[in-house]
């Protein structure tokens, strides 16, 4: 299995995507023979040598011989992949995809997701180029997908019901929650099935750093800039040895979202119990600071640490758990320790052990505190009596 990552330096659509990955090295005569076994009418497809500002890419093309005006909704192209002959990771991706699509357009719309309309402006590509990329990732032996800050571009476009901004509201909608690359360009950079792209596969967006970079594919899009616009599709795997200096910091970071609200009117039960539905949803950490408020007025300010893909889950736990009336999210990045446990023996049972590594460098390491309180409970001995013991076994 591999791992691809998507650096998305001009942004992300459906068509870019299928032909950064067919130059990384998928089989296109596999991807065509798939979706030729799907009920979706005739089409041709090509790959064309693309060349821009010193780039070479690929650009994908779809054709269709026949005109005409068809609709699909949502659950249409989710009975065609579910009862379709494709792989299943290929059928779990697409799905995937096609429901983040649906979601978000069915919010915007105030309709039921399996009620969405999808146009045959953009629904056959958007079913060719969708299940394209699936059957490509298929076909390299993609395992997981990560994936750079994503640039939206600003400006309008001209949709069916009128002049919109860009991003549209749907692709606005997809890329809650995903970071934003500071590449402020007029046009549409990102589309709304490049967005659902991201939202559906990419395990976690984070910057290339730390990774050995294997095979390179570049795809072209098909607006016309004063910068080149491609993505890079890159096969990556973890770097072995780290240097013994990093030129910059940055590449060895973390971004999380930190969430914040100010309170002044919860009773400590109703912040405990808070708390403890952050921490199920999977926020990475929770703490209460008691502030003074308007009035001065004592008060608790919540802060919830979170990764970027569970943060709107963590946001609207607060928002109903909470009297807060809203809730301030920012981005701020983190070094974090390697962190390995190990296992210990002691004569009241075993101990799990917390260790943390800075450059294969052991820094410094705890007994795990749920194993000793249930050894001291069990034994009826003291908590420290416990700790104590295990640190001199790990110690020595």
């Amino acid at each position: 299995m591999k791992n691809l990552y998507l650096d998305c330096i001009s942004g992300i659509a459906g068509d870019t995507t299928l032909a950064a990955l067919i130059d990384l090295g998928a089989d296109l005569s596999y991807i065509v023979e798939q979706l030729r076994e799907l009920p979706i009418g005739p089409f041709e497809m090509e790959v064309q040598n693309f060349t821009k500002y010193g780039i070479a890419a690929k650009k994908f093309i779809t054709l269709f011989p026949t005109a005409g005006h068809e609709q699909r909704n949502a659950k249409e192209i989710f009975t065609l992949i579910d009862e379709s002959h494709l792989p299943i990771k290929v059928k779990e991706r697409s799905l995937a995809i096609f429901k983040e699509l649906a979601n978000a357009e069915g919010k915007i719309q105030g309709i039921d997701s399996s009620e969405v309309l999808f146009q045959e402006g953009g629904g056959k590509d958007s079913i060719i180029e969708t299940i394209g990329v699936c059957l490509a990732l298929e076909n390299l032996d993609i395992e997981d997908v990560y994936a750079s800050p994503v640039p939206a571009g600003y400006g309008t476009k001209k949709l069916a019901h009128g002049l919109y901004p860009i991003p549209t509201p749907t692709t606005m909608e997809l890329l809650k929650g995903i970071p934003l690359a500071e590449f402020n360009v007029k046009g549409e950079l990102t589309t709304p099935t490049g967005a659902g792209i991201l939202r559906a596969l990419v395990k976690k967006f984070m910057p290339i750093g730390g990774q050995i970079v294997e095979e390179i594919g570049y795809g072209a899009g098909e607006n016309d800039y004063d910068h080149p616009i491609v993505l890079r599709a890159l096969l990556i795997r973890p770097s072995d040895t780290k240097p013994a200096r990093c030129q910059d910091p940055q590449q060895e970071r973390e971004s999380i979202f930190i969430l914040e609200a100010q309170l002044d009117d919860m009773t400590g039960e109703g912040l405990g119990y808070t708390l403890e539905r952050l921490l199920a949803v999977g926020a990475l950490d929770v703490f209460y600071t008691p502030v003074y408020m308007k009035k001065n007025r004592p008060g608790t300010l919540v802060t919830v640490l979170v990764s970027l893909e569970l943060a709107d889950q963590c946001e609207r736990v607060l928002l109903e758990e909470t009297t807060t009336l809203g809730v301030r999210r920012s981005m701020w990045t983190r070094n974090i320790l390697d962190r390995r446990f190990i296992e210990i023996d002691t004569p009241y049972g075993p101990i799990r052990v917390k260790q943390a590594f800075k450059d294969n460098k052991m820094l410094h390491q705890a007994p795990e505190y749920e194993d000793v309180a249930a050894a001291a409970r069990e034994h009826k001995v003291s908590f420290q009596l416990i700790y104590q013991y295990a640190m001199k076994l790990v110690t020595d």
